[in-house]
């Protein structure tokens, strides 16, 4: 790490903390040639890659976003979207990857949303499946009422959930 004061290209650590997000590092440096400190902000980055070929990364904004229409209309708090987002973020990353498909961020929404709103999972899985009739969304509506979580490659049921609605 170059010195931003002196361009000195050796520099000592002299402190490093977990920063609050788990996600960063914050390292306090020293230069032994000036002395003077600074503090640089070490992140991991996850990439993702879209269906046309290009990769940028993660954003947790669109995620929250996405899931944000898919919700419109139902009695969704902002601090659950997000709480959401943070949830699909988590999971993604503790795949240990540095770049994940498109697709596997649509997978990380679905159960978190289903879990948080029925008719918002529905929305959202008619876009990322690709609904073309009436029959995916009821295939879709039998799957919630017999607790099934089609949402993975595996197509094995979830039973951890009832699939009825508490409204």
């Amino acid at each position: 790490m170059h010195c931003p004061f002196c361009q000195n290209p050796d520099t000592k650590v002299v402190d490093t903390r977990l920063n609050e997000d788990g996600h960063s590092i914050r390292r306090r440096r020293e230069c032994p040639k000036c002395g003077r400190r600074f503090t640089t902000l070490e992140t991991t980055m996850l990439l993702v890659m879209k269906r046309s070929g290009n990769i940028e990364p993660f954003n947790l904004d669109k995620v929250v976003s996405g899931v944000r229409k898919a919700c419109q209309g139902r009695p969704i708090r902002e601090e659950d979207l997000k709480l959401l987002g943070q949830k699909v973020e988590e999971d993604l990353r503790s795949q240990g990857k540095a770049q994940v498909k498109s697709d596997e961020v649509g997978k990380a929404i679905l159960k978190p949303l289903r879990d948080l709103d029925e008719v918002a999972y529905l929305r959202f899985a008619s876009v990322y499946r690709n609904f073309s009739g009436l029959g995916d969304f009821q295939q879709a509506i039998d799957e919630l009422r017999h607790g099934e979580d089609n949402s993975q490659d595996n197509n094995q049921g979830d039973s951890r959930g009832n699939g009825t609605s508490s409204e």
